[in-house]
């Protein structure tokens, strides 16, 4: 769980600081906890067609936006 020591960077510029910008923090944050799910769910998975890893690849390269209208309307190419 390397996303438990971001959180405690963030508490930590918190508590010395309540005006501190934590933006980036957060952000990286948000990253890790999401690489530990993937990873989760990948690991739980059975193996991937390379078809379906390049598709899930294009969603993480593509921006938030695209990605989360792509997956929505099932059109992710």
């Amino acid at each position: 769980m390397a996303w438990t020591h971001t959180r405690a960077r963030i508490a930590r510029a918190i508590r010395d600081n309540p005006s501190a910008d934590v933006t980036d923090l957060r952000r990286q944050l948000r990253a890790e906890r999401l690489e530990e799910h993937i990873k989760t769910v990948v690991n739980q998975a059975p193996p991937l067609t390379a078809e379906q890893r390049q598709q899930l690849a294009r969603v993480l390269a593509s921006n938030h936006t695209d990605s989360a209208t792509a997956l929505a309307s099932g059109n992710v190419a």
